[in-house]
């Protein structure tokens, strides 16, 4: 075993026993595997990194090895934050405000009586994919399920269907879709355009959250859960805005636009740039101008956030005082995921140090593995260290600090594809390592037995769909649809 490859054991090592036995916060965890690894990689990897993958004179890469650790993890750190850090932020307040004006309760109850309510699952598995792009899971959660109690205590069955259809929208697109962290700083790490990266998590999520669904219609069917309710919901304020009227709700398109007037502009920029030649020739200069600069993605985020906000200010739901504690709390759990991406970028930073993507990229042309084969690699490697801790993202931070040098050596593939299958590996398994088996479990009132064959089986077929998916794309796209 090469010694690029002991330093990444050692620094999943650190990482999963720091956050399993001893319980560290994952950053404190991430930042013990960052310095251990750094101190122990010796100066002539860091050389070999710096002129073999980042293209630096000889001259050049002996002054940058010699840089100490404490340095080196914090350029990682400020350079990860600098990508992610402004979009997180505003992600965390889109969905805030979308929470607390009652914005996302509208897009659901609009999607239940568009669908009806024999189409329930579907208008929550929508409903909750929609939501999912702005809105942390555990949240997202919180809010959806007294939806899925008020629907089974009316229909008086498919409670397990209605939980799994909130898990398979909700879940998908965390993974997939910016601005969620992981897929955020696994695509600016990638150099993957946001636009490109949005409309494929969304082409990959739309058939994970398919097949994932199908099961979930089979398990409701062949083993239905009662209705449970937990004694201590009645003091929760999900609980209390699910009972919130319609007419104290905002409209539809107000509560749609902060989500999806970044979309638009992120895709639209990504969809106009191949045709700039066309558009300026056609003296449509001006409309390619005019989403360069709102499509940039912290631009365009920020527009979303703003939205949001003005949603919230004419809500009659919030006040002065609701909408100043939104915001504190909002950037208040923002803070933490920054810090959180922030030295997983820096860990994989320093893993790629050690030159480790050499050695994989090598390890990749001598078995002559194939595009696909490289997909697969980057799957399972994120499968693994997953299932190992837990975390999602820290998964997927640390897996492109494994296989990020595949890109910079070459492969014949769009990048973006490399980025959805480790999004898509980031699934199998979760089980009571993952902070989202307990919160699903706990407030839908499952046993842990139905929870994991309710929520982790659902999970794990979004992983193996979205894989699928990836696959087939990137077999008859290889340059991307887009």
């Amino acid at each position: 075993m090469s010694l690029p490859f002991i330093l990444l054991l050692v620094g999943i090592l650190t990482v999963v026993g720091g956050i399993i036995w001893l319980r560290l916060h994952a950053f404190l965890a991430l930042t013990l595997a960052a310095l251990f690894v750094g101190v122990l990689t010796p100066s002539h990897l860091l050389q070999k990194h710096f002129i073999e993958e980042k293209g630096k004179s000889i001259k050049e890469a002996k002054v940058l090895a010699e840089k100490n650790i404490g340095s080196r993890l914090a350029e990682g750190f400020g350079r990860t934050s600098g990508k992610i850090g402004i979009l997180i932020a505003m992600a965390a307040i889109i969905g805030t405000c979308l929470m607390e004006s009652g914005g996302a309760l509208r897009i659901v109850r609009s999607a239940l009586s568009l669908l009806g309510e024999k189409k329930a699952p579907e208008a929550l598995a929508g409903s909750s994919f929609l939501l999912g792009i702005p809105i942390f899971f555990d949240t997202l959660f919180y809010l959806m399920i007294p939806l899925a109690k008020a629907l089974t205590a009316q229909t008086r069955k498919n409670y397990a269907l209605y939980v799994m259809a909130i898990v398979a929208g909700g879940a998908m697109t965390h993974s997939l879709v910016p601005p969620t962290p992981g897929p955020l700083i696994v695509a600016g790490e990638l150099g993957v355009d946001l636009g490109r990266m949005i409309v494929g998590g969304i082409l990959v999520g739309l058939v994970g959250m398919t097949g994932a669904f199908i099961y979930a219609r089979w398990f409701n069917r062949k083993y239905p859960i009662e209705l449970r309710d937990n004694p201590n919901e009645k003091e929760s304020k999900f609980i209390k805005l699910a009972k919130t009227p319609d007419d104290e709700l905002p409209t539809l398109l107000s509560s749609l636009l902060p989500i999806l007037i970044p979309v638009i502009l992120l895709a639209g920029k990504s969809l106009l740039l191949p045709f700039s030649e066309s558009l300026n020739e056609n003296g449509l200069n001006g409309l390619l101008n005019l989403f360069t600069l709102l499509g940039d993605k912290n631009i365009a985020l920020t527009l979303g956030a703003l939205l949001a906000l003005h949603q919230l200010i004419k809500s009659r739901l919030s006040s002065k005082t609701n909408l100043s504690e939104s915001v504190k709390s909002s950037l208040q759990s923002a803070g933490v995921i920054i810090l959180i991406t922030g030295m997983g970028g820096a860990f994989g930073g320093i893993l790629q140090q050690t030159s480790l993507g050499l050695d994989v990229a090598h390890f990749v042309s001598s078995q002559e593995f194939g595009p696909l084969a490289i997909l697969m690699v980057a799957y399972f490697t994120t499968s693994v260290i997953r299932i190992a801790q837990g975390s999602g993202t820290v998964a997927m931070v640390t897996s492109i600090g494994i296989i990020g040098g595949l890109v910079e050596q070459g492969i014949d593939i769009h990048p973006v594809y490399l980025a959805l299958a480790i999004g898509c590996g980031v699934k199998p398994i979760p089980w009571m390592n993952d902070s989202g088996f307990w919160v699903v479990g706990k407030l839908a009132g499952f046993t842990e037995g139905q929870t994991f064959k309710t929520f982790s089986i659902v999970i794990a077929l979004q992983g193996v769909f979205g894989g699928i998916a990836v696959l087939a794309l990137a077999y008859f796209f290889p340059q991307f649809i887009f």
